[in-house]
């Protein structure tokens, strides 16, 4: 454990606080992809499997039954409790083009041939992708309210303190793991231009509509 490591996982908490937040608050879960909730589902299920069987640290039994809690609470807002307001019609986003490579790539490329690291493997590159529904759902309709903008900054934020806590492990205990940097790269990379819009307007006050160049077309984002 160090500052960055720290810093990413409460940068990660506090992403999916404001998610549920919002849509409990507001009783609405407009704008909010389900089918990018539903990978991170899949990312935290694979992921955590060793939660009965290896004991770490109480800190991390506990962050990793929050997430699973979250993501799961998450997903029955969206698609039960308030399904009237989840706009389907734009969240269409072909999840099994994400799903079917990254098991394919983790079975080809992996640490270790076994079933366990397989599916951890799996669920790293599947969650550097997993957030390309919500992106994708954003450039269809063309906005997004300031408190989605602050989930989608949060959770940024996370893969990128993750990246100086690899960097500061590599330094400090000469260790690293290619799979999982190689992929945290490609999710923060995902997020570089949405970080360019957040930072020189939000972060300095200005109420404006503002234009985000991502996938070759212009979106607005009202913040």
């Amino acid at each position: 454990m160090n500052i960055f490591r720290l810093s990413g996982d409460l940068s990660h908490l506090l992403a999916i606080i404001i998610l549920l937040l919002k849509i409990w608050k507001t009783r609405s879960c407009a704008g909010i992809s389900g089918k990018s909730q539903i990978l991170f589902a899949i990312v935290y299920v694979t992921r955590y499997l060793d939660l009965m069987t290896t004991y770490v640290s109480l800190y991390n039994s506990i962050m990793k039954v929050v997430f699973l809690f979250a993501s799961f609470a998450t997903i029955y807002l969206i698609y039960i409790k308030f399904k009237a307001t989840y706009d389907h019609n734009h969240d269409t986003f072909r999840i099994e083009f994400l799903i079917g490579p990254a098991f394919v790539l983790a079975l080809i490329i992996n640490n270790e041939y076994t079933p366990f690291e397989v599916l951890w493997t799996f669920s790293i590159y599947l969650e550097s992708v997993a957030i390309l529904p919500q992106l994708f759902m954003v450039s269809k309709t063309g906005e997004a309210e300031s408190i989605t903008s602050h989930y989608l900054f949060a959770l940024g934020s996370y893969r990128g303190l993750y990246i100086l806590n690899w960097i500061y492990r590599y330094v400090m205990e000469n260790y690293h793991d290619l799979i999982a940097i190689v992929a945290g790269f490609v999710q923060t990379v995902l997020y570089c231009d949405f970080f360019y819009l957040y930072i020189t307007k939000v972060l300095k006050g200005k109420s404006c509509n503002c234009q985000l160049k991502y996938k070759g077309g212009a979106q607005t984002f009202f913040l």
